[in-house]
């Protein structure tokens, strides 16, 4: 068994990590035990009962959490013409076509997320070796390519968060700061678990949602009861 220093005993006292806790009280202990000198991430991570390995179990998505991340996000965009200037007044830190790709060929990769308009597909297409590994490649299924691209800069910003299930059948995601409020988080995992709920694949067999567990970065995890989660969502 690993062995903990004081601080993550002490972190550990009074919880009782056999048990599934309602959502409100493992958000309660979560912000208590926060005690790391940063402000610390709120996590959640939910095993699925699929097998990403069928295209027909797939779980992907986007999640527009109501009180954000608590996270500055960079985000570049793919644009000429009239987008680029949409794009820089949305809030978009890196913004350019054939001169950004060359960026990124480059090694200079400065930014968070990734938004394309359709017409810049062909030059982004040629990145995909590069961007999607970091899962940074423009998807149109994401809202990520769009004309809209003021929406989609402002969207990327203002707490809007990317799930993609992983070989394991596990989907996970930071869902705001130690520092929010317990209501605050309580709203954002509802956000998270309802999108992930409307995500469920035409291929899942029996019980979709099997365990979800929340944490902070430095913090226990400690396991939530599914039912607990719908309240709200």
């Amino acid at each position: 068994m690993a062995k903990h220093g004081k601080r993550m005993k002490a972190v550990y006292e009074g919880i009782d990590r056999s048990q599934d806790l309602t959502l409100e009280a493992a958000v309660k202990a979560i912000k208590a035990s926060a005690k790391a000198k940063f402000d610390e991430t709120v996590e959640i991570a939910m095993n699925l009962g699929v097998d990403p390995r069928h295209a027909d179990q797939q779980v992907r998505g986007m999640v527009n959490l109501p009180h954000g991340t608590g996270k500055s996000v960079r985000v570049a965009v793919f644009a000429k013409g009239g987008k680029v200037e949409e794009a820089k007044s949305a809030g978009a830190d890196v913004v350019g076509a054939e001169d950004l790709a060359e960026q990124i060929q480059g090694g200079k990769i400065d930014f968070d997320r990734c938004v394309a308009t359709p017409d810049m597909m062909p030059v982004v297409g040629r990145l995909g070796k590069i961007l999607g590994p970091r899962g940074l490649m423009p998807n149109p299924k994401l809202g990520t390519v769009t004309n809209n691209v003021a929406e989609a800069v402002q969207a990327a910003k203002g707490g809007q968060v990317e799930f993609r299930v992983e070989k394991a059948g596990i989907v996970h995601a930071g869902v705001g700061k130690a520092s929010f409020s317990e209501d605050a988080l309580v709203e954002n995992v509802r956000a998270f678990y309802g999108a992930i709920s409307r995500a469920k694949p035409s291929g899942a067999k029996g019980t979709y949602i099997k365990r979800v567990s929340l944490s902070s970065s430095m913090g226990p995890g400690l396991r939530i009861e599914v039912g607990s989660l719908a309240g709200g969502a």
